[in-house]
């Protein structure tokens, strides 16, 4: 596979564990774990999979917390990589700095935006659309990549296809960008053919993503370049700055002004969640009886019984009579719940915060 003349590979690697608790914490979130069986981290998979394209032009962007872990888990990338955010302050402004740091590092640069927590099987096919994006992006469009939705999720938001774009096969114009609908418009929305998932994968110029923010918060996008021109000011400036996504600060202005693109995904993908997303993407033959189970097989004693296990914690665990259950056994937490509920885990973890905090 060829590396992408000028690409850079951003990877924002937040969160705060609490859809997958209690395997993922605010320790140690999910992009930190194994959740695919390979031996490999979420982060590390994404890594693996941008290094062909990228080779050595990575900027991971993590919380405090999580940058010695971030850079244990990643020997090959130089220290100077990863960075560091004093808080979170989500999406705009951890991307925001990288693009402020690449555009004086590269000012004619592309930087690709790519989150540490995402599963893509299909290298070949996720690289192929990466090198349409940039092609877009050099011609100074906000491009993302349109996940094609298989079934109509109201967990997801979306995007509103437009006109192809004139040049650039295989790309098309952004009408607009979708919040979360319920399921019944979501159907509305796979009907047409036109809407795609939104999975906040960004490609784009540093200096146009930035000149983007400042048309809606120049004092924002100015803050970013100090940072960038004076490293030093981080800790002072980084409190003030705006929390907002990517999507709402720049992406859903841009697109109403005409300035998005998208290429259709054309690979499997998947941000796990919660429970039920992870027990679908491991499942293995659909005729084989037995729930799945993330970890060793041989602690798990199931009758009659479907879902997924995580017999994390060491010790047997004996399921009967269960459909689509979801027990996750950790040292110092046990979970049961259904495949169906699984999404009402982070409501147990904010009544945890507040009783609790540890376990958390």
């Amino acid at each position: 596979m060829t590396a992408i003349e000028g690409l850079w590979a951003v990877i924002p690697a937040g969160g705060a564990g609490t859809r997958l608790w209690p395997l993922s914490r605010a320790a140690s979130p999910k992009f930190l774990r194994d959740l695919t069986g390979t031996g490999r981290s979420l982060l590390q998979g994404t890594y693996d999979r941008l290094a062909p394209l990228v080779e050595d032009r990575f900027l991971v962007v993590t919380g405090e917390p999580h940058r010695d872990a971030v850079v244990d888990q990643l020997p090959e990338l130089d220290a100077s990589s990863v960075l560091a955010e004093p808080s979170a302050r989500d999406s705009m402004a951890a991307i925001g700095l990288a693009a402020a740091l690449l555009e004086r590092a590269d000012p004619d640069g592309v930087m690709g935006s790519f989150a540490a927590d995402h599963v893509i099987a299909d290298a070949e096919g996720f690289a192929s659309c990466v090198r349409t994006a940039v092609e877009v992006a050099r011609d100074g469009w906000l491009v993302t990549l349109g996940i094609e939705p298989t079934f109509p999720s109201s967990a997801f938001g979306y995007v509103h296809e437009g006109e192809p774009l004139t040049g650039h096969a295989g790309a098309r114009e952004v009408r607009e960008f979708v919040e979360k609908p319920s399921v019944a418009v979501a159907e509305e929305y796979l009907a047409t053919g036109s809407y795609r998932w939104n999975a906040g994968m960004f490609v784009v110029r540093p200096t146009v993503l930035l000149d983007l923010l400042a048309e809606s918060d120049p004092g924002f996008a100015a803050t970013l370049r100090e940072i960038a021109a004076d490293p030093g000011l981080l800790d002072e400036r980084w409190p003030a700055l705006p929390k907002i996504a990517l999507d709402h600060a720049v992406a859903e202005p841009a697109a109403a002004a005409g300035r998005v693109a998208t290429v259709r995904a054309t690979f499997g993908w998947d941000d796990i969640g919660d429970f039920d997303s992870l027990a679908t993407l491991l499942e293995g033959d659909p005729d084989a009886a037995g729930p799945t189970v993330l970890g060793d097989p041989a602690l798990v004693r199931a009758l009659a019984s479907t879902g997924l296990v995580v017999p994390a914690a060491g010790r047997v665990v004996a399921v009967i009579g269960l459909d689509d259950v979801v027990v996750v056994d950790t040292p110092d937490a046990l979970l049961v719940t259904t495949r169906a509920r699984a999404q009402e885990v982070k409501e147990v973890v904010a009544e945890l915060r507040e009783s609790q905090p540890g376990l958390t």
